[in-house]
């Protein structure tokens, strides 16, 4: 067994070498990284479509998964029984071919970029023989070796013929990728269960005798028989059977399941690894192991204990008899081809992270409109939304104008910069339709707050932490501040869905405010504090407060047993 496995590896070797230089210019194109346009509809299967098109309108930051690639293979290898038998060919007949190969062909599919399900059929014979003497099957009327008359110790042999068709869920192991674009070969491990048809067939008469029963007395009643190795015994059985396995081995009383077949539902597992040979095809190489809750694929039942001196030659060894269930094993090797039109390759070959690190690094690659901005606010076409904004005019993370009292009136057209929300809708100048209120004929104290400007401080979802660029807007801010020592500036925390979207507001804004005062040396007492705002989520918003607009600058948390980052 070790030695077929060794050589099928040797021989996948050599063909590995064999194909080095082969598709290099199609490798070229599969390893660069950018693996397909994002931006192409065609790829997105029309159930997908409609996020896509939300992501092309910077309505949405996923790409929707693309259609991928189907995956058709065939291979072939060296089929085994683990069971009571050894299994091993008889080669003594060169014109036969060698009793333990098979073959399957499978298809293949990726449901995202781990997992994917695959139908397999697979086909094979496999053969053994012991090369210890068996008398095991004595008192045992349906064994067939008691039945074919033999009186002797026999030596248990068997070939087996079997199909295969599983249902297997496959885990990619290896293409998630963060310091190079892709692989060249991909790991797999695979379960799955399905059934099995197989039919066993034992050598028990010698056609070079009229087939008549083996003479095996002279192999066991030889003087030397007990100390004879595994190689001399090996020889002198290849040279004795006849390899026709003309006889019915054990069968189960309900075997007939088709035909001389008998039908077992089984469970199977494995591992195994794809070379990627061009944009189109893989090498595979795979091991397979299938448990088929059976004690008869090998043909026999019993598995017996070999004798340990030479007192016990002779003795009928009943009493050591032990059963077990036979498992199949299949190491094979193969040939991979992707078809599907319209599609990328298969989704186990692509790294998910392809978009993000490509966004990150080159994102005029899928937009050419990030290169430009338009009304020059500081956002890019391809993420601005509002891209006739007016020089000068202060604009959120979508390039949009501020609009602080969210009244539907920018800031820079807005009369009355904060309308309370009792008080909307604002009329085309944004004043609220609430009277002015009782005049106490004292005048009003102007803020005296000149060249501080509105703003936004945006975070991270789910996160209160200050990044370097809002530190750095905080730093302008707070010069600003500096030279306007009556000014007085409002944090708007926005968020009051739920009570983390609270308590997150309050989180950001507690966190603004703390920097300025802490890092940068601003009066506390120059600061108004508002959270829980039905704004812009994941930003802090800030304007210079307007004359008679005040409110604490420190206020209790909402929810204070809320654990957030």
């Amino acid at each position: 067994m070790t030695k077929k496995i060794y050589n099928l590896f040797l021989f996948s070797s050599l063909l590995l070498s064999s194909i080095a230089g082969f598709s290099q210019e199609e490798k070229k194109l599969v390893y660069k990284g950018n693996c397909y346009d994002f931006a192409d509809t065609s790829l997105i299967p029309n159930n997908r479509k409609p996020q896509q098109q939300d992501f092309l309108a910077n309505q949405y930051d996923f790409p929707a998964k693309p259609r991928s690639q189907w995956e058709l293979g065939i291979s072939g290898g060296v089929v085994n029984v683990s069971g009571d038998v050894r299994s091993k060919s008889i080669f003594n007949h060169p014109q036969k071919a060698i009793n333990t190969l098979g073959w399957d062909i499978h298809l293949r599919k990726a449901w995202g970029y781990v997992i994917s399900t695959r139908l397999q059929f697979m086909h094979g014979i496999a053969s053994g023989y012991n090369y210890q003497e068996s008398e095991g099957y004595w008192g045992h009327a349906s064994n067939p070796w008691q039945m074919a008359g033999y009186t002797q110790d026999v030596y248990y042999n068997y070939k087996t013929t079997m199909s295969e068709l599983s249902l297997e869920l496959v885990a990619n192991l290896n293409n998630l990728k963060f310091h190079k674009a892709r692989n060249k070969v991909s790991y797999y491990v695979f379960a799955g269960t399905g059934g099995l048809l197989y039919n066993v067939m034992i050598d028990a008469k010698d056609k070079n005798k009229n087939n008549a029963n083996y003479d095996f007395i002279a192999i066991t009643t030889s003087p030397n028989h007990i100390y004879d190795s595994r190689k001399t015994i090996d020889k002198q059985l290849r040279d004795l059977f006849d390899g026709e396995y003309e006889t019915n081995a054990e069968r189960h009383e309900n075997a007939a399941w088709s035909g001389k077949n008998t039908y077992r539902t089984i469970l199977n597992l494995g591992v195994g690894l794809q070379y990627r040979l061009s944009k189109n095809f893989t090498l595979q190489i795979e091991e397979k192991v299938t448990h088929t809750g059976d004690d008869l694929v090998d043909g026999q039942r019993w598995q017996e204990r070999p004798r340990v001196s030479s007192t016990t030659v002779g003795a009928k060894t009943s009493s050591s008899l032990t059963r077990d269930f036979d498992n199949i094993n299949y190491v094979s090797i193969g040939i991979n081809m992707h078809i599907g039109n319209h599609s990328v390759e298969p989704l186990w070959w692509m790294n998910p992270v392809d978009y993000s690190y490509n966004g990150l690094s080159r994102p005029v690659a899928h937009n050419a409109k990030c290169e430009t901005d338009t009304d020059g606010d500081g956002i890019a076409d391809c993420f601005d939304t509002c891209n006739d904004t007016p020089s000068g005019v202060s604009v959120d993370s979508h390039g949009c104008p501020m609009d602080i009292d969210g009244d539907g009136i920018p800031d820079y057209k807005d009369k009355q910069l904060i309308t309370p929300t009792d008080c909307q809708p604002s009329d085309a100048d944004g004043v609220g339709k609430c009277p002015d209120p009782a005049c106490c004929g004292l005048p009003i104290k102007v803020s005296g707050c000149g060249n501080v400007s509105n703003g936004s401080i945006q975070f991270l979802s789910n996160s209160s932490f200050i990044n370097v660029s809002a530190k750095s807007q905080l730093d302008n801010l707070a010069a600003s501040m500096r030279s306007n020592p009556d000014c007085k500036v409002v944090f708007v925390g926005n968020g009051n869905g739920n009570k983390v979207e609270q308590q997150r507001s309050w989180d950001r804004v507690n966190g603004v405010i703390n920097y300025l005062v802490d890092k940068l040396q601003i009066d506390r007492e120059r600061f108004i504090f508002r959270y829980g705002q039905a704004g812009l989520m994941n930003s802090v918003e800030y304007h210079a407060a307007s004359a008679g607009e005040d409110g604490p600058s420190n206020v209790p948390p909402p929810h204070p047993n809320i654990k957030l980052k």
